[in-house]
C-alpha cells in the first residue's frame, strides 16, 4: 500500500445510496435478531429450556444464544475465502438466506411442552446457521464498502455497519415496546417473542433485492496470486491478532448495552417499559456516533479515533455504573446507556475501517470476517453469560462495568501497536 493525498479529489464517484443499505442489510438483520433475542431470553428460557429455577432457565437461554457464535468463525473463515475468490456479492447474498433460515427456523419451533426434546435440539441447530451466515457477513460487507467508498471517505462509508447495527437496535427497541404495550404478559412470555423475530424478517426480500443489483469490487483492479488463500492471511498474523484484541474491547462494551434491558430488570428492578427505553437509547446512540466516528476517523484518523474512546470508556464506566446503582432510575439508566453507548461507537466506527483496510484485497474479506468472529465468539458470544453468572456468583452489580474495563484495557494495548491506515491507497499490486 501507499501513501495518497488527502487533498486529493475523489478518484471514485459517490456510490448510490441503495448499494449501502443493500450492503449494511444483512449486519441490521443480524443485530435485529441479536437484540429481540436479549430482549426476550427470558421468555425464550421458559418456551424452550425448562429449569428448576428461573436462573437456570435464562442461563440456558444466554448459553444456547452463544452457542451461535461458536460457529462464527467457520463462517468467516470459509464465507470470507468464498468473498475473496468468487467476489462480495455472491457471499453476501448467500449470508442474507442462511440468515433467513436461521431466524425463521427460531421463530417457528415449537416449545419443549409441545415436542420436547427436539425443540432444544433444533433452537440449537438454528443458532448455529446464524452463526455461520453472521460470521461470514461482517467480511465481505466491510471489505465491499472499503473497496467502493471515494478516497479519503473510506470511515465515513464503512461506519455505516456500525450505524446499521443501531438502527436494528432501534427498529427492535420499538417493536419489543410495542408488543409489551400490545400484549399480556402471559402471551408475550408464551407467543408474542415470536413475532418480534417474524417483523425482523420483513427486511429480506427488499435485501435480497437490493443485493442482486448490486456492483462487485473484488474483481476492480487484479489481486496477485501470493496474495489469496491460507498462506496469505497467515503472513499477516500480526494483524491478525492485534485486530482480534482491538475489537474485544468495543464488542464487549456493545454487548453490555445491550444487556442493559435484562441488567434493568433484574437487579435495577426497573419496569420493563424502563428498561426497553435504554434499549431504543442504545439504538440512536449507535446510529448517531458510529457516523461521527466515521467522520472524525476520516479527518483525524484511525487510531485517535479508536485510542481515545477507548481509555475514555476505562475511566467512566465503572463511576457511571456506581451512580446508576446507586440511583436506579429511568433517567439514570437512559443517561449511562447514552454515554456509554455514544464513547464506545465512536471507536467501533473506526475499526470498522481499520482493518479491512490492513489486509491485501485477495484476503481483505476473509482477514475481517475471520478476525471479526473469533473477537465476537470469543468475547462477545459469552458476554451476557458471563455477566449473568458474574451478577448471580457474586451478587456485586458493578461486575459488568469491571468486565468491560478488563476487556477495555486490553484493545487499548492492541489499538496503540496497529499501525495508521488513513490515506493508504489500495492500488493495483496491494489491493
Amino acid at each position: 500500500m501507499t501513501r495518497i493525498d488527502p487533498a486529493q479529489p475523489a478518484l471514485k464517484p459517490t456510490p448510490p445510496l441503495s448499494v449501502v443499505a443493500a450492503c449494511v442489510a444483512g449486519n441490521a438483520l443480524e443485530f435485529y435478531d441479536f437484540i429481540s433475542y436479549a430482549f426476550f431470553a427470558v421468555a425464550i428460557g421458559n418456551t424452550f429450556f425448562p429449569a428448576t429455577t428461573a436462573l437456570n432457565s435464562l442461563l440456558l437461554s444466554l448459553g444456547v444464544f452463544g452457542v451461535g457464535f461458536l460457529a462464527r468463525p467457520l463462517g468467516g473463515a470459509l464465507i470470507g475465502a468464498y468473498a475473496d475468490r468468487a467476489g462480495r456479492k455472491p457471499a453476501m447474498l448467500l449470508t442474507i438466506a442462511l440468515i433467513t433460515f436461521g431466524t425463521l427456523g427460531l421463530a417457528l419451533t415449537p416449545s419443549f411442552e409441545r415436542i420436547g426434546l427436539a425443540a432444544p435440539i433444533l433452537v440449537v441447530a438454528c443458532r448455529l446457521v446464524q452463526g455461520l451466515a453472521l460470521g461470514g457477513e461482517v467480511g465481505p460487507a466491510s471489505a465491499f464498502l472499503v473497496e467502493i467508498a471515494p478516497a479519503g471517505r473510506r470511515g465515513f462509508f464503512t461506519s455505516w455497519q456500525g450505524a446499521s447495527q443501531g438502527a436494528a437496535v432501534l427498529t427492535a427497541g420499538l417493536v419489543g415496546q410495542a408488543l409489551t404495550a400490545a400484549l399480556a404478559p402471559a402471551d408475550m412470555q408464551s407467543w408474542g417473542w415470536r413475532l418480534a423475530f417474524l417483523v425482523g424478517l420483513l427486511i429480506v426480500p427488499l435485501a435480497m433485492y437490493l443485493r442482486r443489483a448490486m456492483p462487485e469490487t473484488l474483481h476492480d483492479t487484479p489481486a496477485v496470486a501470493e496474495h489469496h488463500g491460507v498462506r496469505a492471511l497467515l503472513r499477516h498474523r500480526r494483524h491478525l491478532f492485534l485486530s482480534v484484541m482491538a475489537i474485544v474491547g468495543a464488542t464487549v462494551c456493545m454487548f453490555v448495552s445491550a444487556y442493559m434491558t435484562t441488567f434493568a430488570t433484574t437487579t435495577l428492578q426497573l419496569s420493563a417499559a424502563d428498561a426497553m427505553s435504554a434499549t431504543v437509547m442504545n439504538g440512536v446512540c449507535m446510529v448517531v456516533f458510529s457516523l461521527v466516528g466515521g467522520w472524525l476517523c476520516d479527518r483525524y484518523g484511525r487510531k485517535p479515533t479508536m485510542l481515545w474512546p477507548r481509555i475514555a470508556v476505562v475511566l467512566l464506566v465503572v463511576p457511571l455504573f456506581m451512580g446508576l446503582v446507586a440511583s436506579p432510575s429511568r433517567s439514570s439508566l437512559l443517561l449511562v446507556t447514552a454515554l456509554i453507548a455514544a464513547v464506545n461507537n465512536i471507536g467501533a466506527a473506526a475499526v470498522f475501517c481499520a482493518i479491512p483496510e490492513l489486509f491485501p484485497r485477495g484476503i481483505r474479506a476473509t482477514g475481517m470476517a475471520v478476525t471479526y468472529a473469533v473477537g465476537v465468539s470469543l468475547f462477545g458470544g459469552s458476554t451476557q453469560f458471563v455477566l449473568a453468572w458474574l451478577l448471580g456468583a457474586t451478587g456485586d452489580a458493578l461486575s459488568p462495568a469491571w468486565y468491560v474495563v478488563a476487556t477495555s484495557l486490553i484493545s487499548t494495548i492492541a489499538i496503540v501497536y496497529m499501525p495508521e491506515s488513513k490515506g493508504l491507497e489500495l492500488t493495483p499490486a496491494e489491493a
